[in-house]
């Protein structure tokens, strides 16, 4: 569990009287990884110990929570689905309003801040303001979840390209390139697809992409309660139903290689019928 918000030690700082510090903090826009905190970066931990103000997302481990200093002050932004705790702007106001009073802020991001983490709009406002902005990358869930279950992003004779797409759009269906993602010998990763896998399969399938392709979903990549569900693209959407948390999907011949995690009764009978 994470530590209770606490306020930052602003004593010992020079503030003017306009409320601004003398002298600016700066923002780190720091990838705190998949969750398994042992894939978190050498950097990215030295730069968490030395926060004073951690914005973190709701994925952000407790234990990696735990590496910053005792008198730091930890703010939860999580954001899930259609439930935001503060909207986009309202962040990048934060960060800017934190770093005016002087202090370090580590904005703490799950994965990479620039893969589908819309860190480069936090830098952009940092940057509109004048501060100084630092950005630590962090291993992307795709990485973590190729690696655990066994199936390479890209495999001689099976996968020459790799592409990161997001399956959430803001309003309606994402807009994708549908024929270049159903070319073979590529392997599709799509983020935050779960609620849309049906129609992303169905949009492939359409393309040209074989419904016996290989597919995987991975909930949970790195963690203690990963699920990995070996599947094909035709049986994408009967694969995905009522599974929930954070997912990938991962559809092209190299995830022929995957391994399967334990699975629930439930799903074997689903995809089995």
């Amino acid at each position: 569990m994470s530590r209770l918000v606490r306020p930052a030690p602003l004593n010992k700082r020079l503030v003017a009287l306009d409320g601004r510090a003398t002298k600016p903090g700066m923002v780190w826009l720091v990838g705190a990884g998949p969750g398994d905190p042992d894939l978190l970066t050498i950097k990215a931990a030295r730069v968490i110990g030395q926060a004073d103000v951690i914005v973190h997302d709701g994925l952000v481990s407790s234990e990696i929570l735990d590496l910053a200093p005792a008198a730091a002050r930890l703010i939860d932004v999580a954001k899930r689905k259609s439930r935001h705790t503060l909207p986009q702007d309202d962040i990048n106001q934060l960060l800017v309003a934190l770093a005016n009073q002087g202090l370090t802020v580590v904005r703490l991001k799950g994965g990479d801040p620039f893969v589908f983490g819309r860190g480069g709009e936090e830098l952009a406002a940092c940057r509109a303001a004048g501060l100084d902005c630092q950005v630590v990358p962090g291993v992307t869930a795709a990485l973590a979840a190729s690696a655990s279950a066994g199936a390479p992003l890209t495999h001689r004779g099976a996968a020459q390209s790799v592409t990161f797409v997001t399956g959430h759009a803001a309003h309606g269906e994402p807009d994708l390139d549908w024929p270049a993602l159903a070319r073979p010998n590529q392997t599709v990763v799509i983020y935050m697809g779960l609620t849309t896998a049906g129609l992303i399969a169905e949009r492939l399938t359409a393309a040209g992409r074989a419904p016996s392709t290989p597919a995987l979903i991975v909930v949970n990549a790195s963690r203690a309660d990963e699920q990995r569900l070996p599947t094909t693209l035709g049986q994408l959407a009967e694969t995905a139903a009522d599974l929930s948390g954070p997912a990938l999907l991962m559809v092209g011949e190299a995830m022929r290689l995957a391994q399967a995690s334990e699975i629930p009764d439930a799903v074997l009978v689903r995809v089995s019928a």
